[in-house]
């Protein structure tokens, strides 16, 4: 492209961005690019976030006697998010390097454009002791913190889903498989118990994890608001207090600008949610493969296509999922590189790097839960496909327990009889021999061949063909598969379902809204 034409195109994306037309859509990130994970994490909503902390804080001081009466009302019209140019605050903050010194201009000009003839004195409340570190890691907690809420009722659908296939397939008999081979009888209830287990457990971490205020001044002292509160009952820690009770955020002892365990421990515990959701999606992709046949994703017009194959129908939900799984853990690990360099009382680099990190794992978290939410809820399970791939291995799955029941009739047997096998081997041996043996034979005879070879090698007066018959039944090794379902969901009642309540965000703290308003 010559000068002229790049200038150009600089020119028409610079308009672009300004109405908004040219911004990040999700357009190679699929798993995230939805309305709804949009108005919770994009730019606007980082914005209002921001806004959100200036107008509380503005309420605080007018409420404790440190901003004239009626201040709060102003900036808090004023802290509209309508009222504001996002991609021109984006550029603009490059001179600051952070959004909040931009946008702080523009709101005091909104402030004194309301404020008429400084009739109130509105602006003595706008930004009063904070630092732009303070406001930001406020407003991303304060969006985190409605993402998490959001999160939390698609992770309670989707564990609840996942526990009703647990009851529904409690003996739907399938193939445990282990290092990609057959490995014993399992339940399809099971494998969805263990889904819910890694699910649950990562929902209730994140549930617990605190999503603190930020208040410390420019240097991490509280220094302006000492002054400010010099004449105040109040002090920096009640307003600090006020305030996250007002945002619904949790309050800490002092500040936190260099100590970032609050940022990783929610990117640990996004990971883990995201963890498990990954596993779920793998096993789903391979279980949906057409030779398998197991599991297939509910259909949707338009869903699974291919731009090349017409036949085809791609798992793409559990594809998206498993991309966000593939994704976060580095994330994470760049929120912990970040934390680790955080030098000084206030740091530089490493502060700026966590933001658009930290955004990209509430992106991803939000995306995967609800496709992974449509996925459990409409899941469909095949469980003649699932007796199918069972018997390919035949009685050889077994084995194992076969070995445990027959090998000490057959040194009974042994012992009985005065002498043992005519090769000196005790039980245990000899049905290691008869598994050998079959082994050799073609696949689509092993099963008739183990059993054979089976009744050969065990007297009948020491093994009866009924009790041999029930060995060779899957269903009789099961182990505690049941009981160990039952426990699970037992240990995560809440997330199971039982009993739910009318509406899952019941048992969620209330959500602040990004213009302060506590809903919920």
């Amino acid at each position: 492209m010559n000068i002229s034409g790049a200038a150009n195109a600089a020119n028409a994306a610079s308009t672009s961005a300004a109405s908004g037309m040219d911004g990040d859509v999700g357009l190679l990130s699929p798993v995230s690019a939805s309305s709804a994970v949009a108005v919770l994490t994009g730019d606007r909503a980082v914005l209002a976030a921001i806004l959100a902390v200036e107008a509380g804080w503005a309420a605080v001081l007018e409420k404790a006697g440190l901003a004239p009466a009626g201040s709060a009302a102003v900036v808090a019209e004023a802290a509209d998010v309508d009222r504001y140019d996002v991609a021109g605050i984006a550029v603009r903050a490059q001179g600051g390097a952070n959004p909040v010194i931009p946008l702080l201009a523009d709101l005091r000009a909104e402030v004194k454009a309301l404020d008429t003839d400084n009739r109130v004195g509105a602006l003595s409340a706008v930004h009063t002791s904070l630092t732009s570190q303070d406001v930001l890691d406020s407003a991303l907690m304060l969006l985190a913190r409605n993402a998490v809420t959001d999160l939390l009722i698609d992770l309670r659908g989707i564990t609840t889903a996942l526990a009703a296939l647990a009851d529904k397939h409690a003996e739907t008999l399938c193939v445990g498989r282990s290092l990609t081979q057959h490995s014993l009888p399992f339940t399809f209830g099971l494998k969805a118990a263990q889904w819910f287990h890694g699910l649950a457990a990562a929902a209730r971490r994140l549930e617990a994890v605190e999503l603190p205020l930020q208040t410390g001044g420019a240097a991490g002292t509280l220094a302006a608001g000492t002054v400010l509160t010099r004449d105040s009952v109040e002090t920096p820690f009640d307003l600090a207090g006020n305030l996250a009770a007002q945002l619904g955020l949790a309050a800490t002892p002092g500040p936190w600008h260099t100590n970032r365990l609050a940022v990783t421990s929610l990117g640990d515990s996004l990971t883990a949610v995201t963890d498990a959701l990954g596993k779920i999606a793998s096993d789903v992709l391979f279980l949906s493969r057409p030779e398998v046949g197991e599991l297939a994703e509910p259909r949707a017009a338009g869903r699974g296509v291919s731009s090349a194959m017409p036949q085809k129908q791609n798992p793409v939900l559990s594809v998206l999922v498993r991309s966000a799984a593939l994704q976060a853990p580095s994330l994470a690990a760049q929120l912990h590189l970040a934390a680790a360099n955080f030098n000084d009382e206030r740091p530089d680099g490493a502060w700026h790097s966590e933001w658009p990190v930290f955004r990209q794992l509430l992106r991803l978290a939000l995306g995967s839960v609800g496709h992974l939410r449509e996925l459990a809820e409409g899941l469909q399970v095949f469980p003649d496909a699932m007796r199918r791939n069972l018997d390919l291995s035949g009685p050889l799955l077994l084995s194992e327990g076969v070995s445990a029941a027959v090998a000490p009739l057959l040194d009974a047997a042994a012992a009985e009889g005065g002498v043992g096998d005519t090769a000196g081997r005790n039980g245990k041996q000899q049905l290691q021999d008869v598994v050998d043996r079959t082994l050799q034979a073609p696949a689509a005879e092993q099963a008739e061949t183990y059993r054979r070879l089976l009744r050969e090698a065990v007297p009948a007066a020491a093994l009866s063909d009924e009790r041999l018959e029930e060995l060779l039944d899957p269903a009789s090794y099961l182990g505690q598969a049941a009981e160990i379902s039952r426990r699970i969901l037992a240990a995560f009642p809440d997330f199971a379902g039982k009993p739910a309540p009318a509406d899952p965000s019941q048992d969620l703290p209330a959500r602040t809204d990004l213009n302060g308003v506590s809903r919920g």
